[in-house]
């Protein structure tokens, strides 16, 4: 399926969700997520990706555009848009209102008030880049991703400027779920 067109053998579908659910059925927080507008997406594979979230409900579900990177096979592929993120963000947060729903810096890099988009759409956390400036660039997971400093722990007074400008406040914790 689309998951083995984008992940080496070694990394099975399989494998990733047994690791999944055991981590939750232990007791620890998960995370799950998905890339939007990746190569050879269908809207199929869009609604299996709803319907995992709605039904494994983890605590956190990160999604975000598809950006390409100029050191991958999909390189020439097209990027995913931040209109059909922004939609599925607020699919996501109809479906499971509790979630922990990121803003992610993708969108921010997409679109430049990408984040602010992804706020007003559903998403209720946005996280900054808690990399040294200094060494941001080797993690680089996607080509132009923004290092603008609002999404930065450093310059957090950008990032509480811009979800001002929308309406929103900044608070500073952790995100643990409660219980």
């Amino acid at each position: 399926g689309h998951y083995c067109r984008l992940h080496p053998p070694d990394m099975s579908f399989k494998n990733r969700m047994k690791c999944l659910k055991t981590l939750k059925k232990i007791g620890y927080q998960v995370g799950a997520g998905f890339m939007v507008g990746t190569p050879y997406q269908t809207e199929n594979e869009l609604a299996k990706d709803l319907k995992f979230i709605e039904k494994f409900k983890p605590d956190m579900c990160g999604i975000g555009p598809f950006i390409s990177h100029r050191d991958t096979p999909f390189k020439d592929m097209p990027c995913g848009t931040s209109k059909l993120t922004c939609y599925l963000l607020s699919i996501i947060r109809i479906i499971y209102p509790q979630i922990l729903l990121p803003s992610t810096t993708a969108l921010g890099t997409i679109t430049p008030n990408g984040r602010e988009l992804g706020i007003l759409s559903g998403a209720n956390v946005v996280m900054p880049n808690l990399s040294p400036s200094d060494t941001r660039g080797k993690y680089e997971l996607y080509d132009n991703k923004i290092f603008t400093g609002a999404e930065s722990a450093q310059d957090i007074e950008i990032l509480k400027s811009k979800m001002s400008s929308i309406g929103y406040k900044v608070v500073i914790g952790r995100g643990d779920i409660k219980k």
